[in-house]
């Protein structure tokens, strides 16, 4: 779930009442493409007041490890139980430029701060706290990144760190993403993490271009921008659906596989149509 631009907190509660019912738990994002938005955090609590479970992301570039640390605390105190820490998007792809970015921590190093705190009840520097941050621990993996052989060595860093789940890249390339999977089972992550597959619907062939070309550790094959090109222009975003439902039908085939991460930013409304055609209604009921 992407916030708005704004202070306007009807557009989380929109897109709260589309989701809830459909999903066990959402993501909100933390100033993607390093855009200034709403806050995560208070996204969260937004969308967590319409009944939902929400996971809060936090990304190193915009804090320090002091800042990171106190907002930690400030979620977990609010109720967030799901935290998903991220590296964060470079400054020069935002709409402040000549901002500075912190990037004193990475994803690994902050997902395994966080871990001490929840385990240890101890801060970074070693000192004690009186009630930890009782937080469901998430990081991210890319499996279509350059260099391939790398991606696994990096997912296991993130699992060693303390990641609870692991939430992917979007997948376009299934065997590709079958080939990560299998290597991650090699080294038996699949057991020692739940790793939630990313999905998404896609919404135009001039959509499907910008992320094969323009977007970075995205792997969208040809065959998928053909197919997209063979429908009439009027019925393509119904066929990024039905595309999207035939991904999750085979990535959820892949053992290893615990769930799907489903992203349909700014297109929530598809939400409900796709998780319902691929069968996976009704969701089941949360403690709490």
């Amino acid at each position: 779930m992407g916030p708005p631009q704004s202070a306007d907190p009807e557009v989380i509660r929109r897109k709260a009442k589309i989701l809830r019912g459909n999903v066990d738990a959402f993501n909100v994002t933390d100033g993607q493409t390093a855009v200034v938005r709403m806050s995560s955090w208070a996204a969260c609590m937004i969308a967590k007041e319409e009944g939902l479970d929400p996971i809060v992301q936090m990304t190193c570039r915009d804090r320090n490890r002091i800042a990171l640390q106190m907002d930690v605390l400030g979620a977990a105190a609010l109720g967030i139980n799901n935290i998903l820490c991220l590296t964060g998007d470079h400054i020069k792809f935002g709409n402040h430029p000549e901002a500075k970015a912190v990037f004193d921590l990475d994803s690994i190093q902050f997902v395994k701060m966080v871990k001490d705190m929840r385990d240890d009840r101890r801060f970074q520097c070693g000192d004690e706290m009186a009630v930890a941050p009782n937080l469901f621990l998430g990081a991210a993996a890319n499996p279509f990144a350059d260099p391939f052989d790398f991606r696994t060595v990096r997912l296991a860093k993130k699992v060693t760190a303390g990641a609870d789940f692991i939430q992917t890249q979007i997948i376009y390339n299934v065997a590709r993403f079958a080939e990560w999977m299998k290597r991650a089972r090699d080294r038996g992550l699949h057991q020692k993490t739940r790793i939630l597959a990313g999905v998404a619907p896609i919404k135009s062939v001039g959509a499907a271009r910008y992320m094969k070309t323009r977007v970075p550790g995205m792997d969208v094959p040809d065959e998928t921008i053909e197919r997209l090109r063979g429908v009439p222009k009027e019925q393509v975003s119904r066929e990024g659906i039905k595309l999207c439902v035939e991904i999750i039908n085979q990535v959820r085939q892949i053992e290893g596989v615990a769930g799907i991460h489903l992203m349909a930013i700014e297109w929530e409304e598809a939400v409900p149509e796709i998780v319902e055609a691929a069968g996976l209604l009704p969701r089941p009921r949360m403690a709490g």
